[in-house]
């Protein structure tokens, strides 16, 4: 296979040249497990890690390679590649990390497209979606909403759940599927493109491994059935892998996500709530919550119904979360500066004390 195949643009191959990267093999991140790297390239797949000055120098999470990572290697021997450089990534989806009030967590790079499942049996929650927007929007990731597990209710119901998104959420293609009749299928297989790449985001138990499973005409992720006791989907998906479909569409499962803590999305937030940052520009004062302001035009359009209550108090949540969030990294920075400050000065009384 060629490097066009699972994705080579011409926008990481000016960066090659520019940077010149001509000794180094070029492969793709295809899976990720514990710093652990599986790099595909034009000779074949090479368990891989990252140089020791890649370590040292990585200021977060983020200068770490994640799946869908374009990178430059060596190669050794027939199966083993030391990762020197991290391509730039033209999107990026990644949330808070789990129990780390200030740490991102990567989920996928350079993604073209994002599909954002969910079950219209169980799992369905427009708050949840408006989530999977905003980290898709701040990423520069398009995003697609997939409706699964349709065979389970009916077409009223079905219609019902598509009216309600149609109301919060503007201009987003909808696809409906059943995995079981492969109802939908259709029209899911002509959205995915030869060369581009797609991703799935969505909770446990949604459907997500079959779907994977379904598309590629193979048993490529296990499957689980949902808990009789919690109604939750059981984590069967535990790691990160990018697969090459048979129509040239790359695709990365994902596992499923209980959380999806907003971070770093002044953007996402922007354009998942276009219509309230729109009404705040008539607002009267430049600094106003949409809370308790007189002349806010947000609560306006509130009281008189042109604003869904639903949509307005997800928006001051997740906007209360992003504020915190951005908290936490300026303190975290706070911090880290004055421990670097110590440890200039440590160095300069040594130098003096030596001299």
């Amino acid at each position: 296979m060629k490097l066009e195949d699972f994705g080579y643009s011409d926008f990481f191959e000016k960066f090659r040249i520019d940077n010149k990267l001509n000794d180094f093999e070029i492969g793709r991140i295809t899976t990720e497990h514990k710093e652990r790297y599986i790099v595909k390239t034009e000779k074949g797949e090479f368990e891989a890690e990252i140089t020791g000055n890649l370590r040292f120098t990585a200021q977060s999470r983020e200068d770490f390679p994640a799946v869908g990572d374009w990178v430059a290697i060596t190669t050794y021997d027939t199966d083993f590649a030391i990762i020197h450089k991290i391509l730039p990534r033209f999107s990026i989806i990644k949330r808070q990390d789990v129990g780390k009030t200030s740490e991102v967590q990567l989920i996928a790079t350079n993604i073209d497209y994002a599909f954002l499942v969910q079950a219209v049996d169980r799992d369905f929650n427009i708050n949840r979606l408006e989530r999977y927007l905003t980290i898709c929007y701040s990423g520069k990731v398009s995003p697609i909403i997939v409706l699964s597990k349709t065979d389970l209710i009916d077409e009223n119901h079905l219609s019902e759940i598509t009216q309600n998104i149609e109301h919060r959420i503007k201009d987003i293609p909808v696809i409906a599927i059943s995995n079981e009749t492969q109802a939908g299928y259709n029209v899911i297989n002509q959205v995915i493109e030869k060369g581009k790449t797609y991703c799935m985001l969505g909770s446990s138990g949604v459907g997500k491994s079959t779907l994977l499973n379904n598309l590629s005409g193979k048993s490529l992720m296990k499957t689980g059935t949902i808990s009789d006791t919690t109604n939750k989907g059981r984590h069967i998906t535990s790691h990160r892998e990018l697969i090459i479909l048979e129509n040239g569409g790359i695709l990365i499962d994902n596992p499923g996500m209980r959380e999806v803590g907003i971070a770093d999305t002044s953007l996402g937030l922007e354009a998942t709530f276009d219509l309230i940052y729109d009404l705040s520009k008539s607002c009267k004062f430049k600094n106003c919550t949409h809370t308790t302001e007189t002349g806010c035009s947000v609560l306006k359009s509130l009281e008189k119904g042109e604003l869904d209550r639903a949509f307005y108090e997800n928006f001051l949540k997740m906007e209360r979360e992003k504020s915190h969030f951005e908290s936490n990294i300026a303190e975290r920075k706070k911090k880290d500066k004055s421990f670097g400050k110590i440890i200039k000065d440590y160095k300069k009384t040594m130098k003096k004390n030596k001299d």
